[in-house]
């Protein structure tokens, strides 16, 4: 499935994707402070295309005139939430490269997913979450219509092998339709 927004192309993840990958993922401001760790090589990118990005409702965020994967957004089923979920809930998960913070672009590609969620897969609520210190992600959920629902702390960081606190947010079908 692709999702096209004003300025972008949310798109499944294609192995030729892999520079673009490695260029934004190498950089330490942006895995680790979302729970994953940087990454090492273009090889190691390549992998991760295969594994993780080639899960269900895992997308490129590409700007719509290169169509070219500046980040990620992926929904994440009731079974394999971070956090409590029902069977009617979804979780959102997402990053960006640090050339493109600041400019809206992750927001959009957050709302389209949102309509996804509500008017495609019929979902009654999401989830997301932040660990502490990660305001940009915080300050996206916000302007997406999520509020503060409840922190977790000491949750293990498996892919970083640490510990961490984690707030999440929250946001009802009821509510994504006030906002639009």
């Amino acid at each position: 499935m692709t999702f096209i927004t004003e300025r972008l192309i949310i798109r499944p993840w294609e192995e030729s994707d892999v520079n673009d990958l490695y260029e934004y993922a190498k950089e330490p401001a942006v895995g680790p402070i979302a729970g994953w760790p940087v990454h090492t090589s273009v090889e190691n990118s390549l992998e991760i295309i295969r594994t993780v990005l080639s899960a269900d409702e895992t997308y490129a965020v590409c700007l719509k005139e290169t169509n070219r994967p500046i980040g990620s957004v992926g929904l994440i089923p009731p079974s394999q939430c971070h956090t409590k979920a029902s069977d009617t809930e979804m979780e959102i998960g997402y990053w960006i490269g640090v050339p493109y913070w600041g400019n809206g672009y992750m927001p959009e590609a957050v709302r389209a997913l949102q309509k996804h969620v509500f008017e495609d897969l019929g979902c009654t609520a999401m989830w997301c979450g932040y660990y502490d210190g990660n305001e940009k992600s915080k300050r996206c959920q916000e302007k997406c219509g999520f509020t503060y629902h409840h922190t977790e702390e000491n949750k293990p960081c498996v892919l970083m092998g640490d510990v961490r606190t984690e707030h999440y947010t929250y946001l009802t079908k009821e509510q994504w339709k006030k906002l639009k």
